[in-house]
């Protein structure tokens, strides 16, 4: 079996906002020293996929500068590696309404493919899985999609783009889409596995129709209306969707929990890579107190910090205090500043003696470049 992949790298706007302002959400960086789009790209190079189209839409620069060739997920730029489908380089104007216009905008991408499935994946939910492992179940089943779900995520109070009940043989039997589904619910991750030539028949049947929503008008609508196969495959491993703000600041600070730093980190067979950047081991100074953190390199540290994600070459001056938050790369925070439940995107400078705190339900977001 052959399987080409498809990113969607944030096709419309994200309710990361105050985030992804100057980037899409695949490039939103996580972890100390990874990008979102880093789990998705890895999953598949780890899985023999290596004809990958990355879909975006505008602010796709930063995504760019960060994968490169592709060199450090053995990949290439160009046709049978790797591929930005860009919509300006499509002839459309940027804004997609949903996946399946995105789709049909790409539609050059799959027509000239040779590969028998597709595998379709978000970048906002962050797992480490084996890509072979389910494309072989979905043939083995018989089904004509297979999405992969996760339990323990609907609680109905989070909003799924998709979410579904399944038998003893994990046939679906009720979609939910755009719904706060209840605990009888599995969540789907935003993987799905579906043939090519399906999905390009699927996909032009909807557009046609104006149709243009993944989840609800090619899932939803070919489950209740032309009795579409769905298949889920459960996945029991670590996935943290990062689907808002919160969701985002709380799933940054578990990776100090060793269970959620392993299950993503250290799966065997399952490296997820990302774009080396050599930097100086962390300073850590005579007064500095670090307990329970996620420090990258080129850090120079002469407060405290607490709790906290640290990302690189972010500066702690003396007698400067952090607690529960994420700091993102090149962040100063000045000599006697207290921080608490913040997240700092990149070169955020905090002047000294500055007090910031939010809640951890509510945390305080300085953006880009802010000067606080």
């Amino acid at each position: 079996m052959t399987t080409m992949g498809i990113i969607f790298a944030n096709i419309y706007d994200s309710s990361l906002g105050e985030l992804t302002n100057k980037r899409t959400m695949a490039s939103l960086p996580y972890g100390g020293r990874y990008r979102q789009i880093d789990f998705s790209l890895s999953n598949m190079t780890n899985s023999a996929i290596r004809h990958i189209g990355i879909i975006t839409k505008y602010n796709y620069q930063s995504l760019m500068n960060h994968i490169g060739s592709g060199q450090e997920w053995d990949l290439e730029l160009g046709e049978g590696g790797l591929e930005f489908l860009t919509p300006f380089a499509m002839g459309h104007n940027g804004s997609y309404r949903g996946k399946l216009e995105a789709l049909d905008s790409a539609m050059n991408f799959l027509k000239i493919s040779t590969e028998e499935y597709v595998v379709l994946a978000d970048s906002g939910v962050l797992c480490a899985i084996n890509l072979e492992k389910i494309v072989e179940a979905h043939a083995a089943s018989g089904a004509d999609v297979t999405v992969v779900v996760k339990d323990g995520i609907c609680n109905g109070q989070k909003q799924l783009d998709l979410a579904v009940k399944v038998d003893a043989d994990d046939r679906v039997t009720d979609v939910a889409v755009d719904y706060c589904a209840g605990e009888q619910y599995l969540a789907s991750m935003g993987l799905f596995v579906i043939r090519r030539e399906l999905l390009m028949r699927e996909v032009t049947e909807a557009v046609a129709h104006n149709r243009y929503h993944f989840e609800r008008d090619l899932v939803m609508h070919g489950f209740a209306e032309t009795g579409m196969k769905i298949n889920a495959y459960r996945y029991d491993g670590v996935a943290l969707f990062n689907e808002s703000t919160t969701e985002f600041f709380h799933n940054s600070l578990a990776l100090i929990r060793p269970e959620i730093r392993h299950g993503l980190f250290a799966r065997e067979d399952l490296t997820i890579y990302t774009k080396v950047r050599d930097e100086v081991p962390a300073y850590y100074g005579e007064h500095s107190e670090i307990d329970d953190c996620v420090v990258a390199d080129g850090c120079v540290l002469e407060g405290s910090a607490v709790n906290s994600v640290l990302f690189r070459s972010v500066k702690l001056g003396e007698g400067a205090s952090v607690r529960n938050s994420v700091i993102m790369q090149r962040c100063t925070i000045g000599e006697g500043a207290d921080l608490e439940c913040v997240i700092m995107d990149m070169d955020v400078v905090v002047r000294p003696g500055a007090v910031l705190r939010g809640t951890m339900d509510h945390p305080l977001v300085f953006k880009r470049g802010e000067v606080v």
